[in-house]
């Protein structure tokens, strides 16, 4: 199932200073070469958005979102977020391949 419109919404309420990078999101946009002021843009301007899939959260106040943005059909971001009372990115990874099937594989319910 796609929680896309739903985060989209919940997404609606942060601003750029609400939005927190992890150690491990921060290293690993460095290693892939990924904007961390873009990543935060794709956040609050979620236009690039194009599927994503709502994960198990370790406690009953948080959700967890796996999200991909594309920007071409072999080109994406995929960014891992737990949202509560702010948004934390818990990973960034670029994706230079052909993802849309797999998500077209996972979309269908």
């Amino acid at each position: 199932m796609n929680y896309k419109d739903i985060l989209i919404k919940k997404l609606s309420n942060y601003k750029k200073k609400d939005i927190i990078i992890t150690n491990h999101a921060e290293k690993q946009a460095i290693f892939r070469n990924i904007d961390l002021d873009e990543v935060k843009e794709n956040i609050i301007n979620p236009t690039r958005l194009s599927f994503v899939i709502k994960q198990k959260a370790e406690k009953e106040t948080e959700e967890k979102y796996d999200c991909y943005c594309g920007y071409s059909k072999t080109q994406c971001h995929r960014y891992v977020l737990v949202i509560n009372a702010k948004c934390i990115v818990c990973t960034v990874i670029k994706i230079n391949r052909r993802w849309q099937h797999i998500i077209e594989k996972n979309a269908k319910v």
